[in-house]
C-alpha cells in the first residue's frame, strides 16, 4: 500500500518541484534546452525522498 501512495504522491509532488524549477530557471535567464531538461531533472530526482517522508507521514498518521 505505501509503494502505491508513494508511487501516486510522486507524480504529483515531482510535477510541482519540476515545475518551480523549470520556472526558476528561465526567470534566471537559463533558457537552453538542456538546462531546463536539467532543472526538470533535478526535480524528479529531488521529488523522490519528498514523496517518500510525505507517504511516512501519511501512514503513521493513518495508523495512530
Amino acid at each position: 500500500m505505501q509503494k502505491l501512495l508513494m508511487f501516486g504522491l510522486h507524480f504529483m509532488i515531482g510535477t510541482t518541484i519540476m515545475g518551480i524549477f523549470v520556472t526558476a530557471a528561465l526567470s534566471t535567464g537559463h533558457g537552453t534546452g538542456r538546462q531546463i531538461l536539467i532543472a526538470a531533472f533535478a526535480g524528479f530526482v529531488l521529488a523522490l525522498p519528498v514523496s517518500w517522508f510525505v507517504t511516512r507521514k501519511i501512514t503513521h498518521l493513518v495508523k495512530s
